[in-house]
């Protein structure tokens, strides 16, 4: 909150002294506080009050800069005469006031792709929200110790010299009077819940994503990163395609065979072709966005020859080639360039 809205709150001109913000404070606080206020802008409005005056105490002091922890809300009132009983009970509802739960959360890249629903079970400490973690509460009156000064003067062991001034403890130097939070028991904290929430993920969630799991049965909602394994067969690019080698007998690519390859929706044959090495596949990759359409996955083939042949194997490939003598006109041809040249060849 800055200087000037802080002074406007406090319905103060911005050169107004300390005496006279620390009454215009307790004026506010006697109205707004909810123990005395029972409509439902109290607690909001109490929040900005006790804001507005840590926040111009922190600039006087010359710690406008310095981080400080949010100023505690006061309790919230009872409900009134007749009121409804909530829904849920008050361990199970989701608390606005509470900071999220950050996780972490590993998937593969088939369920990434796919999208999937995942039990996140943990641990979590609520923020009392008694005193929103501060572990005490603002009252309506001046600080006894220091009388609302927000220091006091610690008389010096020498005889005849001057006391130093210190930071009151007892109202961390505010001059507003504070008493511990019974429900925390001055911790800040209330007791440690389990929880368990069913995460839905999205199709097409990548590495890094983070994910906002709103609470239902949980005392908090969720933050999830998301972080997708490496593929032992598949690699993602940024665009969406998957791209994967797939080794295959040479003599069936020769053969033009069909084999099986890998894809995310399992094992599927593709037809080679001699002549081709690489294939792409349309929508067989991953989502482009979350739960957008699927890029084309990318198949390489690697023909792999066997590092020595049978006798077998020999006997076919001699009939083999043997076969395609002239099956071709460009072998016959170049068979005659060599005779050609050999006979002109100077002899020896």
């Amino acid at each position: 909150m800055g200087n000037d809205q802080a002074f406007a709150e406090l319905g103060l001109p911005n050169d107004a002294s300390e005496s006279e913000i620390k009454a215009a404070w307790r004026r506010l606080a006697s109205r707004w506080h909810p123990d005395r206020n029972a409509s439902a802008q109290a607690v909001a409005r109490m929040q900005r009050i006790n804001q507005a005056f840590e926040s111009i105490q922190r600039a006087r002091q010359g710690q406008a800069d310095a981080p400080e922890p949010p100023p505690p809300p006061p309790p919230p009132p009872a409900p009134a005469a007749g009121a409804e009983p909530p829904t849920e009970p008050p361990a199970q509802a989701a608390r606005p006031d509470q900071p999220p739960i950050r996780r972490k959360l590993k998937l593969t890249l088939e369920e990434a792709a796919a999208g999937c629903i995942k039990a996140l079970r943990g641990k979590f400490t609520p923020v009392c929200h008694h005193c929103a973690g501060q572990g005490h509460r603002t009252l309506a009156n001046a600080c006894k110790r220091c009388r609302g000064k927000g220091t006091f003067v610690r008389p010096s062991a020498w005889f005849g010299w001057p006391g130093q001034p210190e930071e009151c403890g007892d109202c961390a130097g505010t001059g507003i009077a504070r008493e511990d939070c019974g429900p925390c028991g001055a911790t800040g904290s209330l007791p440690v819940q389990n929880y368990e929430v069913q995460a839905r993920i999205p199709p097409g969630v990548r590495d890094g994503d983070l994910l906002h799991v709103a609470a239902r049965r949980a005392p908090a909602d969720l933050e999830v990163q998301v972080g997708v394994a490496p593929h032992p067969l598949f690699t993602l690019h940024d665009d969406g395609s998957l791209s994967c080698k797939v080794p295959v007998d040479a003599f069936a690519w020769m053969a033009n065979r069909p084999v099986s390859i890998p894809t995310l929706d399992g094992v599927q044959p593709l037809a080679l072709q001699r002549d081709r090495r690489h294939y792409a596949l349309p929508g067989l990759g991953f989502p482009v966005r979350h739960r957008g359409p699927r890029a084309e996955q990318r198949v390489e083939i690697e023909p792999v020859f066997p590092d020595r042949f049978g006798s077998d194997q020999d006997i076919l490939l001699d009939q083999l080639i043997a076969s395609n003598a002239g099956a071709d006109p460009r072998l016959a041809e170049w068979q005659r360039t060599l005779r050609a040249r050999d006979r002109k060849r100077p002899p020896g």
